[in-house]
């Protein structure tokens, strides 16, 4: 089982979804990137480049950026964002 860590860029991304939002994001990572998150499903996938982070989770229109360190087990949370088209947004931002 690996333990789940949070950027503080990941945090403020959360902070700025609505609550309900938040509570769809949290549940995914949880259940999707506790077990195995390094293998590649048709939401969970290797980056090409990682830019932002090494590995994306889709869910929905949301977006979590994560890297692994398979050593020690923890996923961390890099970026959080909503995709509604082909541009991510962070907290209503293009970045």
């Amino acid at each position: 089982m690996y333990e789940i860590e949070f950027t503080p860029e990941a945090v403020q991304d959360l902070r700025y979804l609505r609550k309900f939002e938040q509570n769809i994001v949290i549940d995914a990572i949880q259940t999707r990137l506790t077990h195995e998150p390094t293998v590649e499903t048709k939401n969970r996938f290797r980056r090409s480049p990682p830019d932002i982070a090494a590995w994306e989770l889709r869910i929905g229109i949301f977006r979590v950026f994560y890297d692994v360190d398979e050593f020690v087990r923890v996923v961390s949370v890099a970026r959080i964002g909503d995709k509604p088209n082909n541009t991510v947004f962070f907290r209503g931002q293009k970045d």
